[in-house]
């Protein structure tokens, strides 16, 4: 069982391993060619910066890979020798904080190196080493409370019932749910949310929301800029009543009639209720993962030297489940491309197509998002469209934005002389 479980995963490492080649080279290759969407010295950087970030993938796949042999070799035995105790909730709880606090610690040199070295030779970063590390604390003590108290709970379901896979589930489920809502909450306590000024922008906002029938809970602007420099905006809760949260970078760089139709797009999602269609796929995927996974042999656990303690059936879990994520992946992403299509012509109905193809069109300039990508990444990755394809679905001529014009003295004289 185990030498077949490797050779899955093994599998799946390549795939990624195999994709993420595949697009590096892809980008390198196109970033050469006649740009798209954006000025040549723009889609020159945004080549370079997908590049970077594919490299620095490509190399913590292949340590995530290492990491499981390890862990299924191993790592396991190591840990449950580690964690003696003799309640089996506090060691279930006990061994998957260590598997967790491994797992980070082996990945954290993956991020700070994406954050302090790509992110910031590319103008994105702006966090301090201190805020990092508040942030970190912040996170962690969340995590501490939050997570010990869910895996409390489901290692006690684990020891007590027959079927704890399918309550496990419930559990999981349930949380996955309630982490959409709360989420904005959970910003809250690592940024600033600002009432909007009054204004047009705050009156066509609510105007937008009470034409779909949706609630007006608040709208915030966000002080993303302390921490980068990309653009984003997202809508909280489940029900009726929603509360919008714009970026300060969002509204610094877009005008208002560019936000209306990017909020119109997001209010076409909850039309649609494409939000239910993503929390059900959601559902299938970690029905289908706690129903493999709980039906796991005790062999398996023998193999890798541990007695089949709910902390070790939890972590074998959290494990394989990018495996099977992976596999699901395709589905979901050509379901949520579909959904972005039809939330752009909503959102175009709303905003305008020209102001939602201006916005779209300032989106890949600032967050310097290549606008090509390979087409395994796209049938695998791509949760939105290709922009270049949703630009084509709103009319999109292909007429470049203008470069600034600069002066031609000083450093810039040399432009005359190409």
């Amino acid at each position: 069982m185990l030498e077949t479980i490797i050779l899955f995963y093994s599998l799946y490492t390549f795939m990624k391993i195999y994709i993420a080649i595949m697009q590096i080279g892809y980008i390198n290759q196109e970033k050469r060619k006649t740009p798209v969407l954006m000025p040549a010295g723009k889609y020159l950087v945004a080549g370079n910066y997908a590049v970077a970030n594919g490299k620095v993938d490509l190399l913590s796949t292949f340590v995530d890979y290492l990491m499981f042999i390890w862990w299924v070799f191993a790592g396991f035995a190591w840990l449950t020798s580690m964690v003696q105790v003799e309640s089996n909730i506090l060691q279930a709880v006990l061994f998957l904080f260590g598997f967790i606090a491994v797992n980070f610690v082996v990945g954290l040199p993956f991020e700070l190196y994406s954050k302090f070295k790509i992110d910031e030779a590319f103008g994105f970063n702006k966090m301090t080493p201190k805020m990092y590390l508040i942030d970190t604390l912040k996170s962690t003590a969340i995590f501490v409370l939050l997570g010990g108290a869910i895996f409390a709970l489901l290692a006690w379901i684990l020891t007590s019932f027959t079927l704890w896979w399918l309550w496990g589930f419930v559990l999981m489920f349930t949380v996955a749910v309630l982490a959409n809502v709360l989420m904005p909450t959970f910003m809250a306590m690592f940024n600033k949310f600002t009432p909007i000024e009054e204004g047009e922008l705050k009156s066509e906002i609510s105007a937008m929301m009470e034409q779909v029938g949706l609630k007006n809970d608040g709208i915030f602007v966000m002080d993303a800029s302390k921490r980068d420099g990309k653009l984003n905006a997202f809508f909280g809760g489940l029900g009726k009543s929603k509360r919008v949260v714009l970026f300060d970078t969002l509204i610094e760089k877009l005008n208002t009639k560019e936000l209306l139709a990017v909020i119109g797009h997001e209010l076409g999602h909850f039309t649609h209720g494409d939000i239910w269609k993503n929390i059900g796929l959601m559902g299938v995927l970690l029905f289908v993962a706690f129903y493999l996974f709980g039906h796991l042999p005790d062999a398996l656990f023998t193999q890798m030297g541990v007695v089949p303690h709910a902390g070790v059936q939890i972590a074998m879990l959290m494990l394989l489940l990018p495996l099977l994520s992976f596999v699901f992946t395709p589905l979901m992403s050509a379901v949520s491309r579909h959904n972005e299509y039809a939330a752009d012509a909503f959102g175009s109905q709303m905003g305008g197509k020209e102001n939602l193809v201006s916005a779209l069109m300032k989106l890949v300039t600032e967050n310097k998002s290549f606008p090509k990508s390979h087409p395994l990444v796209i049938f695998f990755y791509y949760t939105h469209p290709p922009v270049l394809e949703r630009l084509k679905e709103l009319g999109y001529d292909g007429t470049l934005p203008q470069e600034p014009t600069l002066p031609k003295e000083g450093i810039f004289a040399f432009m005359d002389k190409a």
